[in-house]
């Protein structure tokens, strides 16, 4: 074992250059790229209708499972029963994720899609507090946990599918497709809730209408499984696959956080300021405008609906602006306007006039969208093909379950306690600063790049010549893959050398 490794040092191994044969190059078809963007979204879509409608109706929750509480306690309890769901994300994501690495990530997507139905089909079915009791609490955190379950092997799925399934130069911009799903399943929960809210009135949707975009769910969820069941595997997937020997080990969890803790680690940071900035966003402020400022709940809903639906094509731009300058150039855009901007934005909501309130909740949708339009490609990035799936569903779960669900908690919570309108804007802030530091020094431009691990996709055969005569910048992650492979092997001699001493 020693002789060997000695043939092959790390000076020698890092001297040698990557080879790279033109049948290696993926030729990404353009219509199988547009099925499959299309499928994913409006599969997430669904997902986030499903697990949005919760926020819009958190106010409502808490009157129907909470009544012993009032005012922004109440609040306070129904979002904590939305962050509980966040406590089960991260076994949802290691379990899903290292699946979708062993049979494929399309397999995953339609799984935690009807997994994802039947839970907020059960919500609409519950009864009231005062019909059971605290019992109704109880089932609403089951039902809950299985929400988070399922939701922590969708997006960061969804994110890996779409990654893997268009070409280098355009994956900014199609992956943003990821987001419209999820800006369009967050409009048409709130768009319902508001419907209902103007319909049947408050007092009508406390009584039952709450319960109809819960039950909604089933057949939503039905349409999302048809569309993700008839998508192709990914061409990234099912290169790996080919050139896969049977006889190797399927990688463990362990190994992922042995080998790949940098990238975990550097995700998980970009996942917070993402995270936070989403969430204090879409979730949390339908509450905050109801609650905290005093708006009715359908103008409140309307406000977000009307932003959200504007946010759509500058999610696209940042996506399509992401393939020619650079992702990280605009995530640093974004965290610096947010830094510069929330105390402004959060004056303008404050003010009692809509149209100020407006325009504050569009600056930080502005720069929220340059978040939207870039992560579902940048994250993927980040991680090599092998543990793509499951080092992403770990990563993005475990921040998002420490800081995402807990964000409208905290937020609310604060706020209680210090009658300080202003908290989200200095959370939004600290963030920000956060994720400054990290995007500027640790995160690598990888836009219009090969993903780590995989040769380079194409959307055109005339592309391949250009790529073959520069070998090493298509297959840029080639040392790093060393580097990786070495730690491997220095494990192993460690492991084989105390086995030997043992015998």
């Amino acid at each position: 074992m020693a002789s060997n490794k000695n043939s092959n040092s790390p000076k020698l191994q890092r001297k040698s250059k990557p080879k790279l044969k033109k049948e290696e190059i993926t030729v990404v078809d353009s219509k199988s790229a547009r099925k499959a963007v299309v499928a994913t979204a409006v599969g997430n879509g669904m997902e986030w209708f499903d697990f949005g409608i919760y926020s819009y109706l958190a106010a409502t929750i808490g009157q129907v499972f909470f009544p012993e509480v009032s005012g922004p306690m109440q609040l306070v309890y129904s979002f904590a029963t939305f962050a509980v769901a966040f406590i089960a994300r991260p076994i949802g994501g290691i379990f899903f994720g290292m699946l979708g690495d062993r049979l494929g990530r399309k397999k995953v997507l339609a799984i935690t899609l009807i997994m994802m139905a039947l839970a907020t089909l059960s919500i609409g079915l519950i009864p009231s507090y005062a019909s059971i009791g605290s019992t109704a609490t109880i089932i609403l955190l089951i039902a809950r946990l299985i929400q988070g379950f399922s939701s922590g092997g969708e997006y960061s799925g969804a994110m890996t599918f779409i990654a893997e399934s268009t070409p280098d130069k355009k994956r900014g911009f199609m992956s943003s497709g990821l987001e419209v799903g999820t800006l369009v399943g967050y409009i048409a929960g709130a768009s319902l809730v508001t419907l209902l809210t103007f319909m049947l009135g408050e007092e009508t949707m406390l009584a039952w209408g709450w319960r109809i975009p819960f039950l909604l769910s089933a057949p939503i969820g039905l349409i999302g499984f048809y569309l993700r069941n008839n998508l192709e595997e990914t061409p990234v997937f099912e290169a790996m696959q080919e050139k896969k020997s049977d006889d190797e080990d399927h990688i463990s969890v362990k190994h992922i956080l042995q080998f790949h803790w940098r990238a975990i680690i550097i995700g998980m940071f970009v996942v917070f300021f993402y995270i936070v900035v989403n969430y204090t966003i879409l979730s949390y402020m339908p509450s905050h405008l109801t609650v905290v400022l005093g708006y009715g709940e359908a103008e409140g809903l309307l406000l977000i609906v009307i932003a959200m639906i504007i946010m759509i094509p500058i999610v696209l731009l940042m996506g399509y602006f992401s393939d020619r300058i650079g992702a990280k150039k605009i995530i640093q855009g974004g965290l610096i306007g947010l830094i510069i901007l929330s105390i402004p934005s959060f004056n303008l909501i404050g003010s009692d006039n809509t149209l100020l309130v407006f325009l504050g909740l569009m600056i930080l949708a502005v720069f929220s969208s340059s978040f939207q339009g870039t992560m579902p490609a940048l994250l993927p990035s980040l991680f090599f093909t092998k543990v793509r799936n499951g080092a992403l569903a770990i990563t993005f779960n475990i921040s998002a379950s420490l800081f995402g669900g807990t964000t409208p908690l905290l937020v609310s919570w604060l706020i209680s306690k210090t009658m300080n309108e202003m908290v989200p804007a200095y959370y939004l802030i600290f963030a920000s600063v956060i994720g400054i530091i990290v995007v500027t020094i640790f995160v690598k431009e990888t836009s219009g790049k090969a993903l780590r691990g995989s040769p380079p996709a194409v959307a055109e055969k005339a592309e391949i010549k250009e790529i073959l005569e520069e070998p090493e910048e298509a297959l840029w992650w080639h040392d790093e893959r060393k580097e990786i492979e070495e730690r491997i092997e220095d494990r192993l001699d460690i492991k084989i050398n105390e086995e030997d001493k043992n015998n």
